[in-house]
């Protein structure tokens, strides 16, 4: 029983960043129709405020939340008789820079640890926040609301998830949360994202490249517009207790341009009661 409240009240938590996010989702919607049509494709980039106007629905082309390292397709890791190739593991020629992540001995360790636990370990898949910087390239859209000054804000589709981008001086985290604490500065025309105070609960990728919960663990990201529709994307982890050096991922967010384009509901929590709760729930076998 003790166990149940536990789980119940993990997903309960979830839940109530999901309510959250969907608000701050819809509050993007709203302000992002508002930007000027440059900034929805085509022609030069716009301006706001007197740096880029990032302002739209971003998304990755690429295969970095199944693995964030160079890796071949992959059949299924689970029920390979019943999915067949729907639900084998693209493959991808990888995002970190150097091609390997690297893991002190014990961390590494942990790591292979995750992967053998997986899928059904992986926080995706009991729907709670994906942290930062996996929310970006996640297979979902997110958005970036940009004003004219002062704080900015990214809803992201999956889990209703959002995080505020706070365009003050970096301070310490008052508590340790699944999205963390984010700070944002313009260095030019580049955003540069520092996020601290995660709470080491996500993971990075499905494979299980993970983040440790410590004051020296940050995530530093980088929104570089190239054209009008790409921004190129960089995030360098540092954590000293995980990794033997500061390592960095880079990738190219493509903005939506067709017609209506939003952020639709994928409010998961739902999809993992079985998931979460399959061993406690009444007559679970029963057909």
């Amino acid at each position: 029983m003790e166990r149940y409240w536990k789980l119940a009240a993990g997903v309960a938590a979830v839940a109530l960043f999901a309510s959250s996010g969907a608000m701050a989702a819809t509050h993007a919607k709203h302000h992002a129709g508002k930007a000027s049509p440059a900034a929805h494709g085509g022609g030069s980039q716009a301006r706001l405020g007197g740096k880029p106007n990032l302002n739209g629905i971003w998304e990755v082309l690429n295969s970095a939340n199944w693995d964030l390292e160079p890796h071949d397709a992959q059949q299924a890791p689970v029920s390979p008789e019943l999915l067949g190739a729907t639900a084998a593991v693209p493959g991808g020629r990888g995002v970190v820079e150097g091609g390997t992540i690297p893991y002190l001995p014990a961390a590494l360790a942990q790591r292979e640890a995750n992967r053998k636990s997986a899928p059904k370990a992986d926080p995706e898949a009991a729907c709670y926040l994906p942290g930062i910087p996996r929310a970006t390239y996640m297979n979902h859209p997110f958005q970036i609301v940009q004003a004219q000054d002062g704080d900015m804000l990214m809803a992201y589709e999956y889990d209703a998830a959002n995080r505020t981008i706070y365009m003050q001086k970096t301070g310490e985290p008052p508590i340790d949360t699944w999205m963390g604490t984010s700070y944002g500065q313009w260095e030019g025309d580049t955003l540069v994202v520092t996020t601290l105070g995660q709470n080491g609960m996500s993971w990075l990728d499905r494979k299980g490249d993970f983040l440790s919960e410590s004051p020296d663990t940050k995530v530093t990201e980088r929104f570089t517009m190239t054209d009008a529709d790409h921004i190129k994307y960089e995030a360098t982890i540092t954590d000293p207790a995980t990794f033997s050096r500061p390592w960095k991922m880079s990738m190219i967010l493509y903005r939506h341009v067709e017609p209506h384009a939003e952020l639709l509901d994928f409010r998961c929590v739902p999809f993992a009661d079985l998931l979460v709760y399959g061993d406690v729930l009444p007559n679970k076998d029963a057909k």
